[in-house]
């Protein structure tokens, strides 16, 4: 305990810091690890439907659900999902938010204002509100879309009903709603930037592409690596957008992801200990990812 203490601390203000501490301890203890404990354990059994009405007929059987899981092929199917949706997503994110910051960050655009507000709106409506503008927006006969490639001679797609264009709908609907936010970051980043190091670097004659690769690049790594990580975690959740937009994973579950997958069997077919080892796996994977992220940031600062 001493070793672990600040130097000098008496037992006195150790004892106080714990007391301090217990609230907000208790408070994770019982609302976070306790029920990762308890969805672990559901994990390893068979817990249905006919649990619902008695617990009597819960029987542990051990990683027979991840066992299982791993054979499914619609997990497979999932997870390449998840992944397309994540690997296109993500990248298309962050690189039209940072096209956005760099333009309001420049000193001829006006409004800025305005801009942020326009562009870190769509952020905060409802996903709801957004998927009825977008399905009207992909309507392969009325939608706007459609119109517009009727003008210019080109037939009509079927965003929502094609395998082949679903995720990309999807996709591109969740980089409209969500770069806005990534913006408002990267703006905050780039103002942090010391204009002296610019001006420095112009007068021994940096170009802008040389400014950009750099300065901004490498002073940005904080955000770029906050914002890889937050990215990550949420696209590889991703669940409303074709709950909503595709009706559970339509068409031919071309866009069903690995969190719908595990709605499906917890809600829909109430499989409740399979739905938790899908969520353990899932839980497996960002971590990894994440882990992967943290580790390229630290050999970058190397």
């Amino acid at each position: 305990m001493r070793a672990s203490t600040a130097p000098g601390a008496t037992p006195h203000e150790v004892r106080a810091a714990w007391l301090l501490l217990s609230p907000g301890l208790a408070a994770i203890t019982i609302l976070f690890l306790v029920p990762i404990a308890a969805a672990f354990l559901l994990s390893l059994t068979d817990f249905d439907i006919y649990a619902l009405g008695d617990l009597g007929n819960v029987r542990f059987i051990g990683l027979k659900n991840y066992a299982t899981l791993l054979r499914d092929p619609l997990l497979w199917k999932a997870m390449r999902n998840t992944a397309l949706f994540l690997f296109v997503g993500g990248p298309l994110t962050i690189g039209a938010a940072l096209a956005a910051a760099l333009l309001l960050n420049t000193r001829v655009t006006r409004l800025k204002g305005l801009f942020r507000t326009i562009f870190f709106a769509p952020y905060v409506t409802t996903l709801v509100a957004v998927a009825v503008v977008f399905r009207y927006l992909y309507h392969p006969r009325f939608g706007l879309i459609a119109r517009f490639l009727d003008a210019v001679g080109l037939a009509p797609i079927d965003w929502l009903g094609d395998p082949r264009w679903a995720m990309p709908a999807i996709i591109l609907l969740a980089v409209w709603k969500n770069f806005g936010y990534a913006t408002i970051l990267f703006v905050a980043g780039l103002q942090n930037i010391p204009e002296s190091l610019y001006e420095a670097a112009r007068i021994d004659g940096a170009g802008a592409w040389q400014l950009f690769r750099k300065i901004t690049l490498p002073l940005l790594s904080p955000t770029f690596l906050f914002l890889g990580v937050m990215t990550t975690i949420g696209y590889f959740q991703f669940f409303a957008e074709p709950y909503v937009m595709t009706d559970g994973g339509k068409p031919l579950n071309s866009t069903l992801s690995v969190g719908l997958l595990m709605y499906k069997n917890g809600f829909r077919w109430w499989s409740m200990g399979y739905a938790a080892s899908i969520a353990f796996v899932l839980f497996v994977v960002v971590l990894a990812l994440t882990a992967v992220q943290f580790w390229i940031q630290k050999r970058q600062e190397a």
